[in-house]
């Protein structure tokens, strides 16, 4: 068996970032599929699941742990379980990132205000 959905089927009105929850697809993950202006991105927050960001294009700045980490295009940035993590885009131009989430379903406690 197989599914297919249509990026604009995943996009609430007027969002530029898709939201795909597994569950409701017979996947086990579930993602963002973010396009961010310079300077946003989510407060920091963490998941009881791993959660992998690859970035598409643009650069990003991630906060993992209280570490920053700086990330661009073609790179693949992983955090572990339970641990405080956020981002932005930190570059002139939009960055676009696709955010794994290890669960058919978002699971998500924030730890600041966006």
């Amino acid at each position: 068996m197989y599914n297919v959905v249509k990026a604009q089927d995943l996009r609430p009105k007027a969002s530029t970032t898709a939201v795909f929850e597994g569950a409701g697809h017979g996947a086990g993950i579930s993602f963002f599929w973010v396009n961010n202006d310079p300077g946003q991105g989510p407060g920091l927050h963490r998941h009881p699941y791993s959660e992998t960001w690859l970035v598409v294009s643009g650069n990003a700045t991630f906060v993992v742990d209280g570490i920053e980490i700086e990330a661009g295009a073609d790179d693949i940035v992983v955090v572990d379980a339970n641990t405080p993590h956020k981002f932005k885009n930190s570059g002139p131009d939009q960055l676009r990132i696709v955010c794994i989430h290890a669960s058919p379903k978002f699971i998500q406690e924030d730890l600041e205000e966006d």
